[in-house]
C-alpha cells in the first residue's frame, strides 16, 4: 500500500535538498578540499546553485562592458566637441584669409586697370600697326601650314605661333626684330615660290618606310625625289609621302630628268594645286586606268571582250582567205587553162567538160557552179553581222544591270555620297562603251570581208555571163 499522498511530496523532497549539507558538514573539518574552479558562462549548469552563479557573472561582465562602453562615447564625444571647436576656429581664420585676399584682388584689379590704360595710352597707333601684325601673322600662318615651301622651312611656323601667342596677351609686346622676320618670311614665301631647289628630307614610302633622301621642290607646285618619284606633304603630320601610284606618260621620266639634273632647262609637269599639297595630281592619279575601266565591266564586260576577240580573228581570217582567193582568181583571169584550185577555175572547167551543151543547160550549170561557190566565200559573213548587233545589246544589258545594283546601294546607304554615287554609275556604263567598241569595228569589217566575197561573186557573174554569150554565138553560127 503506497503510504505516500500528494500532501507528503514536498516534505519528501524538501529532506531529500535539506541532506546534502547535513552531509557536508558530518566531514571532517581537519581535511578542507580544495575549492572548484569558478564554472565559466560556457559550462553546462549541473545544479541550481551553478546555474545562479551563472547569471550573476553574466551580469556582473555585462555591467563592466557597459561602463566601459559608456566611457568611450563620453571620450569621444569630448573629441568631436574639440574636433568642432578647432574646425570653428579654422574657418574663422579661413574668413580672415579669404576677406584678406579679396581686399588684395580689388586692389590689383584697380593697379590693372591703370596700368592698362597707361600702356594703351603709351603704344598711342602702335597698338593698331600690332593689329595688323597678328593679323597677317595668322595669314601668314595659315598659308604657310599648307605650303610645299615648309617641308623646307618648318621653323618659321613655330616662330609665327609663338609670335601670335605673344602678341595676343597685353603685357609683353614683340621686340623689332621680330617685326623685320615678318615681313621677311613673307618675302621668303614669295622668292622661294619660283625656285627650284634641293634639299634633304625624311620621305615615307609606301610600304611604310621611312628614309633620308634628296628631295626636288619646284616652287610650291611639286616635290621629287631623287629616285624621280612624285611626293605629297602632309599638312597634319608635316611629313613626305612617296604616292603610291605615279602618273604615267612622259611625266615620270620628265621627273627623274629633273632629279638628276643640277642646271638649265628641263620639261617638267607641274601640279597647278601645288599650295594644297598636289591635290590635283593625287586625283589624277587616282583616276582608274583603261585595264581598271575594263574590270569595271564585271562579268559581262568579259563576255562582250571575249565576243569582240571573236570576231576580230573571224574577220581577220576570212580576210586573208579571200584575199588568197582573189589573188587565184585573178591569176585565173591571166590565163587561158582553168585550174580547180580557184571558184573561178572550177566554174571555167563546166564549161570546158561540156562544150556541145545547149545553152540553157549550160546557164543552168554554170549558175549552179556559182551556187556551190557562194557559201564559201560568204561564210563567215553572217556571224559577224550577228556579232555587230548583239554587241550594244549586251553593253545595254551590263548597264542596266549595274545600274540596278547602284541604285540597291543609295537604297541602303542613301545618297549623302554624290561620289560613290558617280563612281558605280560610270562603272555601269562601262560595259555599254565596251558594247560599242565591238559593234563598229566588226560593223567595219563585215563590210571589207563582204565587199571581198563581192567582188569575187561579181567575177565569177561575169565570166560565166561571157562565157553563156560566147556559147550562144557559136551555136547561132553553126
Amino acid at each position: 500500500m503506497n503510504i505516500f499522498t500528494k500532501s507528503t511530496l514536498p516534505l519528501f523532497f524538501c529532506g531529500i535538498l535539506s541532506l546534502t549539507p547535513l552531509s557536508v558538514l558530518a566531514q571532517d573539518k581537519s581535511e578542507e578540499p580544495e575549492p572548484p574552479p569558478p564554472p565559466t558562462l560556457d559550462d553546462e549548469a549541473e545544479s541550481l546553485q551553478e546555474l545562479l552563479e551563472f547569471v550573476k557573472r553574466g551580469q556582473v561582465r555585462e555591467n563592466r562592458e557597459n561602463d566601459a562602453r559608456e566611457a568611450r562615447f563620453k571620450k569621444d564625444k569630448a573629441n568631436q566637441n574639440n574636433a568642432l571647436n578647432r574646425a570653428k576656429r579654422e574657418r574663422t581664420r579661413q574668413e580672415a584669409i579669404s576677406k584678406r585676399l579679396e581686399d588684395t584682388f580689388e586692389a590689383n584689379d584697380l593697379v590693372i586697370a591703370a596700368k592698362q590704360k597707361q600702356l594703351r595710352d603709351k603704344l598711342g597707333s602702335l597698338a593698331e600697326l600690332f593689329g595688323h601684325l597678328t593679323s597677317a601673322s595668322g595669314d601668314m600662318a595659315s598659308n604657310f601650314e599648307t605650303s610645299l615651301i615648309s617641308t623646307q622651312h618648318a621653323d618659321r611656323e613655330i616662330f609665327l605661333n609663338e609670335l601670335i601667342e605673344k602678341m595676343s596677351g597685353s603685357d609683353v609686346l614683340p621686340s623689332v626684330d621680330e617685326i623685320e622676320r615678318v615681313w621677311f618670311e613673307l618675302q621668303r614665301e614669295m622668292t622661294e615660290s619660283g625656285r627650284v631647289v634641293s634639299f634633304d628630307a625624311t620621305v615615307a614610302k609606301p610600304n611604310g618606310d621611312k628614309v633620308e633622301q634628296s628631295v626636288v621642290r619646284v616652287g610650291t607646285f611639286n616635290l621629287v625625289s631623287e629616285e624621280g618619284k612624285y611626293l605629297t606633304y602632309e599638312p597634319s603630320t608635316g611629313s613626305l609621302q612617296e604616292l603610291a601610284r605615279q602618273p604615267s606618260g612622259s611625266a615620270t621620266g620628265w621627273a627623274e630628268d629633273l632629279a638628276e639634273a643640277t642646271r638649265g632647262m628641263h620639261t617638267f609637269s607641274i601640279d597647278p594645286t601645288g599650295p594644297t599639297g598636289g591635290t590635283f595630281l593625287s586625283a589624277l592619279i587616282d583616276s582608274p586606268t583603261l585595264s581598271e575601266r575594263w574590270h569595271q565591266g564585271g562579268y559581262i564586260g568579259y563576255a562582250i571582250t571575249a565576243v569582240g576577240i571573236f570576231a576580230f580573228a573571224l574577220a581577220i581570217f576570212r580576210l586573208v582567205v579571200l584575199s588568197s582567193v582573189g589573188s587565184k582568181v585573178n591569176s585565173q583571169l591571166k590565163t587561158g587553162r582553168s585550174s580547180t584550185n580557184n571558184p573561178l577555175g572550177r566554174v571555167l572547167k563546166i564549161h570546158e567538160d561540156n562544150p556541145s551543151m545547149d545553152t540553157e543547160t549550160l546557164e543552168l550549170k554554170l549558175s549552179e557552179g556559182i551556187l556551190k561557190e557562194t557559201p564559201n566565200l560568204e561564210s563567215g559573213l553572217t556571224l559577224l553581222k550577228i556579232i555587230s548587233a548583239v554587241a550594244p545589246l549586251m553593253g545595254l544589258l551590263g548597264t542596266v544591270t549595274g545600274m540596278i545594283v547602284t541604285f540597291q546601294a543609295i537604297t541602303i546607304f542613301g545618297a549623302g555620297d554624290p561620289k560613290a554615287m558617280a563612281g558605280g554609275i560610270s562603272g555601269a556604263l562601262v560595259t555599254t562603251v565596251l558594247g560599242l567598241l565591238v559593234a563598229i569595228p566588226t560593223v567595219l569589217l563585215h563590210t571589207i570581208v563582204n565587199g571581198r566575197a563581192q567582188r569575187i561573186i561579181h567575177v565569177l557573174n561575169e565570166q560565166t555571163t561571157g562565157i553563156i554569150a560566147e556559147h550562144t554565138e557559136a551555136n547561132l553560127g553553126n
